[in-house]
Order: structure tokens, then C-alpha cells, then sequence
């Protein structure tokens, strides 16, 4: 089995380039599909379930991944069952010894043991900016300055995250196999370079 974890800076393109690479290689991929078993297994709207698990103020959750989680579920408390649930849904994938491309969720920790190649993705802030420009809804009208507010927003709150859940700092060279900057490059074009590298480093053994 092999387990491909992406981790990315908003707007650098890492969602693409692991649905290029999954394609490539032939393996499975999860992203939104991670939203989803845990919006049907605790019957709740998958908008919610995003939403809460991106944006609530997780400086309120007195827990990480490196402590045991069954001491907490007594808090009741919903967003540390959204936390549970996305663990459990994580390693049931890695459960079904199937090749498979996780986005996000800090996959690459919760999976450690499976000996994952863990893959960090960053642009400079005006390649980020135009990708987040290309790729905005029509009725979403940000100026540039509020654009760069919302992405520089988005990160913190990732490296906030990761910082209580996990003992790995978000985008700390030293928690991954390879780093990416998409900065100048075509996705798509990138996404074959990648893929041989990926291929050679579970081809070490």
C-alpha cells in the first residue's frame, strides 16, 4: 500500500495537484470525500461539517492528537467528535491497503505509521492570489487586499490547528518528504515531475 499526503497553503494549487497525481498514478483520492463520510456517519450537513472543521476557533479545544483522545468524550462537545470522526474516517481508508492521494486533514500525522510520502505545497502571495482569482465564484467580490486577507486567514488558522492537534508545525520542512512551490509552474505540467519523484521514493524500499 501506498499513502500520498498533501499539505498545502490556500490558493497554491495542492488540491489540484493531488487530483493530477492521483490520476497519474492510478490511486485513489480523498478530499471532499472525507467531508462526506463524516457529514453521513454523524448525520449532519456536510456545509456544517466543513465549516466547523476549517473555521471554529479551536483555541477553545483543550486536546491534541499526541494526547488520548477517549478522555474527552465526555466533553460533548461537537467539534471534538467532528475531530474523532475525521480521524476514524481517515484511517479506515488507510484500513483497505488500497494506493490512495489524502488531502489536507493533517492526514500525514494521523497516519504516521503507515510510512506515508508527505508532500507540503506553497506559491508566493501573488501566484496564490491569482489562483484565487481564477478560480472564485461569481458572486464572490473581494478586492485584492481582502483576498490576501482571506488567504493569509485561512493558513493561520490551519497552522493553529495543526499546532493543538498534532506534536508537527504546519509547513515545517522538517515534517515532510517533499515541498512543492507551484509558484510560476503549470499544475499540470508539474504533476508529472512529481509523480516520478513519488514513484522513485516508494521504489526505495
Amino acid at each position: 500500500m501506498k499513502i500520498i499526503t498533501v499539505s498545502r497553503e490556500f490558493g497554491s494549487g495542492g488540491r489540484e495537484l493531488g487530483k493530477r497525481l492521483a490520476d497519474v498514478l492510478g490511486f485513489d483520492y480523498y478530499d471532499r470525500e472525507i467531508i462526506t463520510e463524516i457529514a453521513q456517519n454523524c448525520g449532519l450537513n456536510e456545509t456544517y461539517v466543513e465549516q466547523e472543521l476549517s473555521h471554529f476557533a479551536w483555541h477553545t479545544i483543550p486536546l491534541t492528537f499526541k494526547h488520548s483522545f477517549s478522555a474527552y468524550f465526555a466533553l460533548q462537545n461537537v467539534h471534538t467528535g467532528l475531530l474523532l470522526e475525521q480521524r476514524k474516517v481517515i484511517e479506515k481508508i488507510a484500513e483497505t491497503g488500497r494506493d490512495c492521494i489524502i488531502v489536507g486533514r493533517n492526514a500525514d500525522v494521523i497516519l504516521r505509521d503507515k510510512n506515508p510520502l508527505n508532500i507540503f505545497v506553497c506559491a508566493d502571495a501573488a501566484s496564490k492570489l491569482q489562483r484565487c482569482r481564477e478560480r472564485a465564484s461569481h458572486d464572490e467580490h473581494l478586492t485584492d487586499k481582502q483576498m490576501a486577507r482571506k488567504i493569509r486567514a485561512i493558513d493561520k488558522n490551519r497552522s493553529k490547528l495543526r499546532e493543538l492537534i498534532t506534536d508537527a508545525k504546519w509547513g515545517d520542512r522538517q515534517n515532510y518528504h517533499l515541498i512543492v512551490n507551484t509558484t510560476g509552474w503549470n499544475i499540470k505540467q508539474l504533476t508529472f515531475a512529481v509523480a516520478e519523484y513519488a514513484t522513485r521514493w516508494f521504489e526505495r524500499g
